[in-house]
């Protein structure tokens, strides 16, 4: 199809579509390599010389592939952030606690120590270990 490539852009803007979806009928390439002008360009296609190819649908199979946890970037939720809002609240408390007196100087390192590991997910899930532990009595 070598010097159909004006045809083919001019084509393209009156359709409405991409370069490589303009159809030109193999066996009217010659009159297709004369025309010049977008009104002639019209007419050939209503004549149906040129046409829009109809877009490519993509397999099922191929839409669900390059989807792994590699190719992602960004997170979706930011974990540092989530982290932190965890992890502050958490270290305030056990603060609290060791300033009040209710806990002693080495079980708040303790603490301080399984929050850096991740151990609880909450202030309410902390109090419930010191509970379960004998630490905290009465609250």
């Amino acid at each position: 199809m070598a010097g159909l490539r004006l045809q083919k852009r001019i084509a393209a803007d009156i359709l409405k579509v991409g370069v490589n979806r303009v159809w030109i009928d193999p066996e009217k390439i010659n009159e297709v390599k004369n025309v010049i002008t977008k009104a002639e360009i019209r007419k050939l296609i209503e004549k149906g010389t040129i046409k829009a190819l109809p877009e490519k649908v993509r397999k099922r199979k191929v839409r669900k592939r390059r989807k792994g946890p590699g190719r992602r970037k960004g997170p979706t939720v930011r974990g540092k952030e989530e982290w932190i809002k965890t992890v502050r609240p958490l270290r305030r408390l056990i603060k609290e606690l060791r300033d009040s007196g209710k806990i002693t100087r080495s079980q708040y390192r303790k603490l301080f120590l399984l929050i850096k590991g991740g151990m609880f997910r909450s202030r309410t899930h902390l109090r419930l270990y010191l509970k379960q532990k004998g630490i905290l009595k009465g609250e």
